[in-house]
């Protein structure tokens, strides 16, 4: 059977790029149904976009790669998409939009462009090989226990990466890339959270503070999750794309103010107060019992000379710590590196040295941080691709 396009999966990125690229479309996905990432995102609400999307919210080797198609389709153009289907949202915090009814609002909206566009949609589809030559691609596949080969002029990965393993995750478009020659950027876990091989946190699990995370040079305030295995919580997930095996990570608990002062005061006006129970007030109690283990806070205020107040704030402050690992693919929301960029169009997605072959979403070796940033660039990476497509000479 032969298409004009087919697209290698039925997520985020996938989906957009059938709603672009015109012709005789078909996506194909494993899955039993489309957008599963989609669905489970933002606890069931998808946090679809964000407001303040930017080339400087991505991990590239190549930085710059993401602009073009981030500038050529906006938070702002995906948004008028989902005004069109008047879809309801709001912003939760620091420019994240969400659904205010379910992320099947956005699954639904992207199979209605889809239709609209005529691309046609097979499910619980298994990718056997894939194949090119001068007619174009050939794809093998397996459906409903039969095999036939498929044959198109453009073929689009976007099967994302191997993040979260349990979906049918894979490194099938890595795979493919390597078949033709691509080169594929070492890959990772990101925006996942943090282990601890000793169990220190086990018994502060469930203790949440809002802090700020540093992590080989980057730094985020946000907050702060202790878990039974380590350290979770957005902040932790952000720097988490940063840090490197072996490398410490630095916590402020306390990232608006510096609490000197204080304490300082209050050892003037209630100095026999146990030192403890005064940082209780500024921190987690069950925090404060865990940091007594580690740190000296025996005596009273009264007890504690400036010397030792000033050392006891920067400790607090500069809290350095080096994790064991990651929860690694298991939870990771995203794959870091990919297919390496240099190799790709950064205007239409398409390999240099393969016409007819588009990157686009998570396979590319773009990475956002959390917050919304991986989505749009899905939808501006597919947006880019569909568009080439459309306008790809038909010789």
């Amino acid at each position: 059977m032969t298409w004009d396009n087919i697209i290698l999966g039925a997520g985020a990125a996938g989906m957009m790029c059938a709603s672009q690229t015109g012709g005789r479309t078909l996506v194909l996905d494993h899955a039993k149904a489309p957008g599963e990432k989609i669905r489970i995102s933002g606890g069931g609400r998808c946090n679809f976009t964000n407001m303040y999307a930017g080339p400087e919210n991505f991990l590239s080797g190549n930085p710059h790669f993401c602009k073009s198609a981030l500038s050529r389709y906006t938070q702002w153009d995906f948004l008028d998409m989902v005004a069109r289907h008047g879809i309801a949202y709001h912003e939760k915090t620091l420019g994240q939009l969400f659904c205010d009814n379910s992320a099947k609002d956005i699954i639904a909206m992207l199979r209605a462009e889809m239709a609209q566009a005529g691309a046609e949609l097979w499910l619980e589809t298994k990718v056997i090989a894939v194949g090119h030559g001068s007619a174009g691609f050939t794809v093998a596949i397996e459906k409903s226990g039969r095999r036939e080969t498929l044959t198109c002029r453009n073929l689009v990965l976007a099967t994302g990466g191997k993040s979260i393993p349990k979906m049918g995750a894979t490194g099938l478009a890595y795979d493919i890339a390597r078949q033709f020659n691509l080169m594929v950027t070492d890959t990772r876990a990101g925006l996942v959270p943090f282990t601890f091989s000793d169990g220190r946190f086990k018994a502060i699990s469930g203790v949440a503070h809002p802090v700020r995370a540093t992590a080989n040079g980057a730094a985020f305030e946000e907050a702060m999750l202790f878990t039974h295995r380590g350290l979770s919580g957005p902040a932790m997930l952000q720097i988490s794309s940063y840090w490197q095996e072996s490398q410490p990570i630095t916590l402020n608990l306390f990232p608006d103010n510096d609490p000197f002062e204080e304490l300082r005061s209050r050892r003037q006006a209630q100095g026999r107060r146990n030192l403890t129970t005064e940082l209780a007030t500024l921190l987690p109690s069950r925090l404060v019992e865990h940091l007594a283990s580690e740190m000296d806070l025996s005596g009273n205020l009264a007890d504690q000379s400036d010397v030792a107040l000033r050392a006891l704030c920067d400790a607090l402050r500069n809290w350095e710590m080096v994790p064991t690992g990651t929860e690694g693919y298991r939870t990771a929301e995203v794959t870091l590196g990919g297919i390496d960029t240099d190799g790709l169009s950064s205007k239409t997605m398409e390999a240099k040295t393969v016409p007819g072959l588009y990157v686009i979403g998570e396979a590319a070796d773009v990475t956002g941080w959390l917050g919304g940033f991986n989505f749009q660039w899905a939808w501006s990476s597919g947006w880019a691709a569909g568009q080439a497509i459309a306008q790809r000479p038909k010789t």
